[in-house]
């Protein structure tokens, strides 16, 4: 395995210790690849999946998906826009290993300007 995968690895079950989501305040998990970011709200408690968005979403007709700054904040805005209409307000950020910079950032700042508060 890489160094810089298990050092991800390792952040992340780091935060993973302390970080649960409910129903009230689900656990915003974010995926980066090199290609899409996805991100999820998730109830710990029961183990379901509320809210999901994904680069893959803004796809229109087949086309390519943009990965840059920009395609983040458009899930970012998704995310909190899909979160509002399951009344969800508050959620716990779990950046799943990842340096809060770049496009975990620009979803980051997006979500938050879309109502979300973490």
């Amino acid at each position: 395995m890489l160094k810089k995968q298990k050092l991800r690895f390792r952040r992340h079950f780091h935060i993973r210790k302390r970080v649960q989501g409910t129903v009230e305040r689900p656990r915003m998990a974010v995926f980066r690849s090199n290609r899409h970011l996805y991100v999820q709200l998730i109830d710990d408690d029961a183990g379901n999946t509320l809210v999901s968005a994904s680069t893959l979403d803004l796809r229109s007709g087949g086309t390519h998906t943009p990965t840059n700054l920009s395609a983040a904040a458009k899930v970012g805005t998704l995310i909190a826009e899909r979160a509002g209409k399951k009344k969800i307000k508050s959620v716990v950020f779990d950046r799943g290993g990842f340096k809060f910079h770049g496009r975990v950032k620009a979803l980051a700042e997006a979500a938050r300007s879309g109502g979300l508060k973490f």
